[in-house]
């Protein structure tokens, strides 16, 4: 009960930093922001007034073919001066992907992935206490309280430990061993346990990568067959009594897909539009959209709704999908 009671108190003290209402928060959400190209869409997320943003990966794109980190150390320091003031007062969650991760499709056998992670933790100010300066990867868990409602943010490192993949860029192949991963085998424990352990009514579980895609040829989980069924196994089992929603990047285009027990939004990119305008996939709900744009986060607990919308660089709604909790 004690315990208990310290959790509630420790979740009231983070929102009320990271947000105006008791009962209301927004997010952003996007990924593959280039350095290098304009980024007018800010200017649209603050009229957004929101409370924070997530950002799911290629936040720079300092990558080499060799792996070398000093492009990555320039793509920081001009990323820094990209972003707007307003952003270092909102709640911030980072992840990384391959463009921020050092080389493009990277997985665990890059080997200067421990000075990228140490260029990754610098650049998002991540404080010394924080347990991803210590373990391996940059996966992590974070909550807060919204009135009574608690939420869970699981963000998961699908690089550091990630096996090879079969085949060639921009047309992989499933690895079929039962022993390739993506999480590798201490991160996958760490998640299970925090998912099974949970005590939030929503859960977010952050991927740079999509989890429910299968139809294209790129990076997705669908790639590692085996450890895809895992996880499709334990979030199946947690969405008996919480609601699961499944936030990815990656893509250059931004898509919502639906399965029989969870949800999954994927955001890209916020200045790096893709050239491939069709893309089809059986979970897929609608449409894709390549064209530069954000995604769109509300939770009301007071109407028990949480609100997921995809907008382009001037804040029209390109799709949108409610889900009542």
């Amino acid at each position: 009960m004690i315990k208990s009671l310290s959790k509630q108190i420790a979740l009231v003290y983070i929102l009320s930093i990271f947000s105006p209402s008791l009962y209301a928060y927004k997010l952003g959400v996007g990924s593959c922001i280039d350095q290098n190209l304009k980024q007018d869409i800010w200017i649209t997320i603050k009229k957004h007034n929101i409370d924070g943003f997530i950002f799911l990966g290629d936040n720079v794109y300092g990558d080499t073919s060799s792996g070398k980190l000093d492009r990555m150390k320039r793509a920081y320091a001009k990323q820094k001066s990209n972003f707007p003031s307003w952003l270092n007062k909102k709640d911030i969650i980072a992840i990384w992907d391959d463009h921020d991760y050092g080389v493009n499709d990277g997985g665990g056998d890059y080997k200067n992935k421990n000075e990228a992670k140490k260029l990754f933790i610098d650049f998002w100010k991540i404080p010394v206490s924080d347990i991803r300066r210590e373990r391996q990867g940059l996966y992590f868990e974070r909550s807060q309280l919204i009135e009574d409602k608690e939420i869970q943010y699981i963000v998961l490192d699908t690089r550091y430990f990630r096996s090879p993949l079969n085949g060639e860029t921009n047309n992989y192949q499933p690895n079929k061993s039962p022993y390739a991963t993506v999480l590798g085998n201490k991160q996958w424990k760490w998640f299970r346990e925090t998912l099974r352990n949970s005590e939030a009514e929503i859960i977010f579980i952050l991927s740079s990568i999509q989890v429910l895609a299968t139809n294209h040829p790129y990076e997705k989980w669908a790639n590692f067959p085996h450890e895809r069924k895992r996880l499709l196994k334990e979030i199946k089992l947690a969405s008996q009594d919480k609601t699961i929603i499944a936030l990815s990047g990656d893509r250059h285009r931004s898509g919502i897909y639906q399965n029989d027990f969870f949800l999954e939004l994927t955001s890209s990119s916020l200045n790096k539009a893709s050239s491939i305008t069709i893309e089809y996939d059986p979970l897929l709900i609608g449409r894709t959209y390549p064209e530069v744009n954000f995604g769109l986060i509300d939770i009301d607990s007071k109407q028990n709704l949480i609100s997921l919308s995809i907008r382009n660089k001037l804040g029209k709604e390109l799709q949108s999908k409610i889900i009542k909790l």
